[in-house]
């Protein structure tokens, strides 16, 4: 059932860093973009600064063949001065979750967190959200492929290996890359509507997957059932 229009989220949040996956976030926008077309919303891009952000790897290991590939997007934000009434965050996944300097990521979200009407990771960017302490206690997912780090950052989050996406609460975390288009669909189906919803997957001429209990790259990966 679709949230009160008195009470529709407006101001979104794409929270990146340097080497984040491409389609974990801009599968989602793309769907929030022809949304926007039928509720009035607003979007931030904030970043650990002003500075541009790339999905370039920055790991010569990620990078055998010295390819100067990727794609760069420009905040409005930064962490450090963050828009004002946030009311949803996205977060995304990619190799950046795994660097050192992620720790203003990781406080930014736990900061935040209380404030917001949702958060929605996608891939590992669940695994900021575990670091932040805010999946605790709940139930979530993340990239099937990288199952073997996720208990490790998230000891005390309650991992379902088989899911697509996960909701608990106002936490949606979704498995890897292509699942993030899939949960956004979701997510604006519960909170702008079906029709919304079934308009932006076919102006996408996307068919998503609808069973949030199904993800097959968990048979493919050989992961066990963790049905928290």
């Amino acid at each position: 059932m679709a949230a009160s229009k008195d009470n529709l989220p407006v101001n979104f949040g794409a929270l990146l860093f340097p080497t984040f996956q491409a389609l974990d976030i801009f599968g989602p926008l793309d769907a929030l973009n022809i949304l926007s077309r039928k509720f009035p919303l607003n979007l931030s891009v904030i970043g650990p600064s002003l500075d541009p952000i790339s999905t370039k790897y920055r790991n010569p290991s990620l990078n055998p063949f010295n390819s100067n590939f990727g794609e760069t997007v420009v905040p409005t934000h930064s962490v450090n001065s963050p828009p004002e009434s946030l009311e949803v965050l996205i977060v995304p996944g990619g190799f950046g979750t795994r660097d050192d300097d992620i720790g203003p990521i990781i406080d930014f979200i736990r900061n935040n967190y209380p404030s917001l009407k949702y958060i929605i990771t996608v891939c590992t960017g669940s695994w900021l959200a575990a670091r932040a302490g805010i999946l605790d206690g709940k139930r979530a997912t993340s990239n099937k492929m990288s199952w073997a780090g996720t208990k490790e950052v998230g000891p005390n989050v309650k991992w379902v290996s088989h899911a697509r996406w996960v909701v608990d609460g106002n936490i949606w975390t979704a498995s890897g890359v292509a699942a993030g288009i899939d949960a956004m669909l979701a997510f604006i189906k519960e909170v702008y509507g079906e029709e919304a919803a079934t308009h932006c997957s076919h102006v996408m001429e996307y068919e998503p997957h609808k069973d949030a209990s199904y993800d097959p790259f968990a048979e493919l990966h050989n992961l066990p059932r963790e049905n928290c």
